[in-house]
């Protein structure tokens, strides 16, 4: 109950730090991308409620918020785990095995592609290319690349970050 109740406060107290934020691009229209930047900085994601905000300060519509949010893919959501794990589906990773090194990352942490863990401590994405064909198949967990995996390697990769 106490948990739920600090994290309560904690959203509350972000809401309110998007709200002092967004005084300085109020009515400014050309600044949707630069207030969900911040705002998303603030609180990890772009819940409904910041959306509305940020629709409110700028003058523009929920619509619009939320299609800039759905179009650019570094908007989020939902909340994001602490660690970001992106496997490269690009054709180098995808022929050497990247799929099942996906498989594998999916069974380990019990979600899918797009989801998070309940605690928050792991986001799993695919993405097109990291730029590691050389490594094929690679992940990126935050901004670390881990390459020539194996779905028997991908527990001791996530042990890392426990």
């Amino acid at each position: 109950m106490a948990v739920a109740l600090n994290q309560q406060q904690d959203f509350i107290e972000k809401l309110n730090q998007i709200k002092d934020m967004l005084k300085k691009y109020k009515g400014q229209r050309g600044a949707l991308l630069q207030a969900l930047q911040e705002a998303q900085g603030i609180m990890g994601y772009l819940p409904i409620e910041v959306q509305k905000l940020v629709s409110e300060a700028l003058g523009v519509t929920l619509s619009e918020v939320y299609s800039t949010i759905t179009f650019y893919s570094f908007f989020n959501l939902k909340p994001r785990g602490k660690y970001h794990i992106r496997v490269c589906l690009g054709t180098a990773c995808y022929v050497r095995g990247a799929e099942k090194v996906l498989d594998r990352l999916k069974t380990e942490l019990g979600i899918e592609v797009g989801d998070t863990t309940d605690d928050l401590k792991f986001s799993l994405d695919a993405c097109r290319c990291i730029g590691a064909c050389g490594l094929a198949p690679a992940i990126i967990v935050n901004d670390e690349v881990y390459g020539r995996l194996t779905p028997d390697k991908v527990p001791e990769v996530l042990k890392k970050f426990e």
